[in-house]
């Protein structure tokens, strides 16, 4: 009963070419008529350029000059206006004065132009009178659909159908390079590189100022065009970071996208009173925000195209770092392991059978080991045993096969004999055959062969690593994290919470006390030290007592940041005497070098020795682009010196959180080292978790650091039961006066809360719909097993095997939503007696690209029907539509789906019927 048409990538073939049709970009880049405002005959103008640019590369549409003074243009008809042309226009290129712009997108609103370029420049770049212009056209555009790339850009090209809309001097080739630049100097310079190395593109485009059409609007449509196997972007500004990483997140799994971004900057938060804001630069931010999406960073432009071409053409991707190297020269073999550790790759270590086949058949002279050099006299016959034994060791993640021209060395024959590997190896496989003429010929089937070639080895090696990154990232975003140690545990007490950070605002203060601070932690189940506040002598000496011997004094203070910069900390106390002179002592420090009105008493908490233990560093704080950062590495004093962090975005799961942690130094030794036990790591990816949502969830707090976190290498620690446990907390607010609305939000959309709630069904069965998670997997899984046929059938328009269904990679779709984007919800029961979850039912509502509507899809297992889940999951997903803003939900049913459709007239939509179909909708 509970079925309807899918409409999804991952479940319904048909899907992007539905999508497609309604994709309101296919008015710039694929046009039936296309108007230029601002035609002319001068020679060298960018009017003309552009006119004969389209008419001499036919695209097989209709051009349209506009120009009020002149009757023709290139022998043309030309209209005065946008509203003197008689037929409907697609797409209109402006080639005017910036100031006549924003009169023009009004005249070609009022016209119905479905896509404008604005080539004109004089816009933001200009300085204030260019922002001016720019927010009128901006106010234009909200009174229509219409879509504008620019401005300040070159334009687009489209190699495929022909259509030249740009000012540059030639066309590109086609291919299935998707090509995206915000520079228009580096457009033209890479289309001329792009000639003489034969390489193509599925569509070539240049942004400008972005004031509309972003970089996630054109990512979904070159992730939707089936033309486009990779993606290339030369970024200058990331624009709206979440439209970036939401489209990135999707489209990354399928195509590659690779990103040169310039402009490594220092750190956007420069604030010398937080360890965190001193750790996290904007660039290492950036960069974190594209291994949270899948997307690969590189620095080069010669890798730029190298890079997508490899990763388009072959679907085998690195599982580690480890690299095989075969080569007939020693020099070379070690030219590439230097730049392959150079840039944080491995050499492989030949297992003992790999070493033992390979002695059966390479001369005894051989480097008996990796680089595997099988000596300047090797044929090709040689080269093809040695890649036959090499490719099948365990221990490597990829074959580099180089060859250097050499008496004995045939490059033509030595390709052919390699040829067959391409199909066959389970790793990737690259070449690199050095020299000149000599070894084109052997490149040439290489490459036919889908085994990219390079002149120098060294090249391959850090390519070969840059595969490895990717595979890495998208791993990191879509291997299913573990289930939280208890789903059911109980949630963070976030009135608490709210009540410090009101009062602190009411009393205008944006500083809270370390006592305030580990409060909020504890809050969110982040073990603290046990700690007591004391704003005399005599009450820290009673704390101290009550805590037991040896203590440690801190200041407490609302205004100052670094307690030790003051000699706001006394170690080590062992008695009451000790304990009073500290806190004189302590009181006499900040009134001298700060002042009496800086101290507020102390706080006591038990003396933790840090011997055999580790000082981490946990913390957040906002990035003008990303909002909410996090950062994890070595703690202590010592912490901007070391340097040893990783940063990542919130929220994170246990995956993404193993991922922070992998990434510093102190890594290696929280696994234990010389004797050490190791940490438990398993709760400190939790405790990061619970950090993450801490800090999404609580928008009024600016900086938070936990600085150190002791992290114990045992099971306990004695004195709060945990081995990892706060000793420290930093918590700063944003001023009072800041507006909620414009409080910094998360670049990734945290798990929405809001939408959970429980449910009775008809037979009293209590569940609780709440949104899908990434953790939901193997629920998901186990749902699919309690459908039938029949059910299957009517949701997938055939009966599609379980296998397929439960395949990870089909269901890292489901599972591993963006909340932006989509909006899933599961009906979760819980067994009373076993505590076990199933998932009874699954509910999606999917924005479509470009346009203000969404489809939904459902389905309930059959246990389950008629028990008026399907109406309740619709119902919901229909009130977050309207929360969400959205204009119309639609869906498309089988007409013998009668179930189905009476629950769509249930809920308010009309059904339109065709002889297969019903395409139900309701307008919000």
């Amino acid at each position: 009963m509970t079925t309807l048409r899918p409409l999804t990538p991952t479940t319904d073939p048909a899907y992007d070419i539905l999508r497609a049709d309604r994709q309101p970009l296919n008015a710039i880049f694929n046009p039936q008529t296309v108007a230029v405002i601002g035609a002319t005959d001068r020679e060298g103008s960018v009017g003309r350029t552009i006119l004969w640019n389209l008419i001499r590369t036919p695209f097989g549409g209709t051009v349209l000059p506009v120009n009020p003074k002149r009757s023709n243009v290139l022998g043309i008809k030309a209209y005065p206006d946008i509203a003197s042309i008689p037929d409907a226009v697609d797409l209109a290129i402006i080639v005017t004065p910036a100031p006549t712009v924003p009169g023009l997108i009004r005249d070609c609103a009022q016209a119905g132009v479905k896509g404008v370029i604005v080539i004109s420049a004089g816009f933001k770049e200009a300085g204030a009178p260019g922002l001016v212009l720019e927010e009128e056209i901006r106010q234009q555009l909200k009174t229509s659909q219409m879509r504008l790339i620019g401005p300040n850009c070159l334009g687009i090209m489209n190699p495929r159908t022909g259509l030249n809309a740009t000012f540059a001097n030639a066309m590109a080739r086609p291919g299935n390079v998707g090509f995206i630049s915000q520079s228009g100097a580096l457009c033209t310079a890479v289309l001329d590189w792009s000639f003489p190395e034969n390489v193509g593109f599925s569509a070539f485009i240049s942004v400008g100022s972005m004031l509309d059409v972003d970089w996630g609007d054109l990512i979904y449509y070159l992730g939707d065009d089936p033309h486009t196997h990779s993606i290339v972007i030369y970024m200058e500004s990331i624009g709206n970071a979440s439209s970036f990483l939401s489209a990135a997140r999707e489209v990354a799994l399928t195509k590659p996208i690779i990103v040169i971004k310039t402009g490594r900057t220092e750190a956007a938060a420069k604030a010398a009173a937080s360890h965190t804001g001193s750790l996290a630069g904007s660039d290492d931010v950036l960069d974190a925000a594209f291994r949270r999406c899948g997307v690969l960073r590189i620095e080069r432009i010669s890798e730029m195209f190298d890079l997508a071409e490899v990763l388009s053409k072959q679907d085998r991707r690195p599982k580690g770092p480890k690299l095989a190297i075969i080569t007939n020269a020693g020099g070379p073999g070690v030219l590439a392991t230097d730049a392959l550790i150079r840039t944080g790759g491995q050499l492989a270590t030949l297992s003992d059978q790999t070493i033992a086949a390979l002695n059966e058949i390479l001369p005894p002279h051989w480097s008996h080991g990796n680089p595997i050099d099988i000596l300047g006299d090797a044929e090709p016959e040689r080269y093809a045993k040695a890649l036959e034994v090499a490719v099948n060791d365990p221990n490597s993640d990829g074959l580099l096969v180089i060859l250097t021209p050499q008496a004995m060395t045939d490059p033509s024959r030595t390709a052919e004999c390699l040829k067959p590997y391409a199909q066959t190896a389970s790793k990737p496989i690259m070449a690199s055959w050095m020299g000149g003429d000599e070894v084109t010929a052997g490149e040439l089937m290489l490459n036919q062969s889908s085994i990219p070639t390079y002149r120098f080895p060294d090249a391959a090696a850090r390519l070969f690593n840059l595969m490895w990154c990717y595979s890495y990232n998208l791993k990191g975003i879509y291997e299913t994290p573990v289930l939280p140690e208890d789903s059911d545990a109980e949630a963070p007490d976030r009135a608490l919470v709210n009540q410090i950070l009101t009062a602190a605002r009411q009393a205008n203060r944006t500083l809270l006390t370390e006592s305030e601070s580990k409060q909020i932690l504890a809050a969110y189940h982040i073990p603290i030290v046990q700690t007591g506040t004391a704003t005399h002598a005599e009450d820290a000496v009673q704390w101290a007592e009550q805590l037991g011997y040896p203590v440690v004094l801190k200041l407490l203070s609302n205004t100052i940041t670094h307690k030790t910069d003051v000699g706001g900390v006394q170690l080590n106390l062992t008695d009451a005497d000790a304990v009073r002179w500290a806190y004189q002592t302590i009181e006499r420090n900040v009134q001298e070098k700060v002042g009496e009105g800086h101290f507020h008493g102390v706080t006591v908490q038990p003396m933790i020795t840090l011997e055999g233990g580790y000082e981490l560093i946990i913390g957040s704080s906002i990035d003008p682009q990303f909002g909410p950062v996090l950062v994890f590495g070595t703690g202590g004093q010592l912490v901007e010196v070391f340097r040893d962090r990783a940063i990542a975005l919130p929220p994170l799961n246990t995956t993404l959180a193993r991922r922070m942690i992998e990434q510093t130094q102190i890594y290696k030794a929280l696994q234990g080292v010389r004797g050490r036990l190791p940490v438990d790591l398993d709760a400190l990816e939790k405790l990061l978790v619970r950090f993450s949502y801490l800090v999404v969830e609580q928008p009024w707090i600016q900086e938070i650091d936990i600085n150190p976190l002791f992290a114990r290498p045992m099971p306990a620690d004695s004195v709060s039961g945990s081995s990892l446990i706060a000793l420290d907390a930093r918590v700063v607010l944003h001023p009072a006066d800041v507006p909620t609305d414009e409080l910094p939000k998360p670049a990734i959309r945290p798990y929405p809360t809001q939408y959970t709630s429980p449910w009775t069904m008809r037979d009293d069965t209590p569940v609780i719909i709440r949104p899908i998670r990434p953790e939901d997997e193997p629920l998901i899984v186990q749902f699919h097993t309690t459908l039938s046929e029949e059910s299957v059938y009517l949701r997938y328009f055939n009966i599609m095997k379980l296998s397929r269904r439960i395949a990870h990679e089909r269901l890292t779709r489901i599972c591993f939503i963006d909340y932006d984007r989509e909006m899933a919800l599961v009906a979760d029961y819980k067994d009373p007696e076993t505590g076990h979850h199933t998932i009874l039912g699954v509910a999606r509502l999917s924005k479509q690209h470009g346009v203000n509507e969404a489809e939904f899809a459902m389905l309930v297992n059959d246990a389950s029907q008629r028990q008026g889940l399907g109406t309740e999951l619709l119902s919901r997903l229909i009130q977050i539509a309207r929360n969400e803003k959205v204009g119309r939900v639609t869906a498309q049913i089988l007409n013998e789906n009668q179930p189905m459709q009476r629950v769509c007239e249930k809920v308010g939509f009309s059904l339109e019927r065709s002889p297969d179909l019903v395409k139900a909708y309701i307008d919000l």
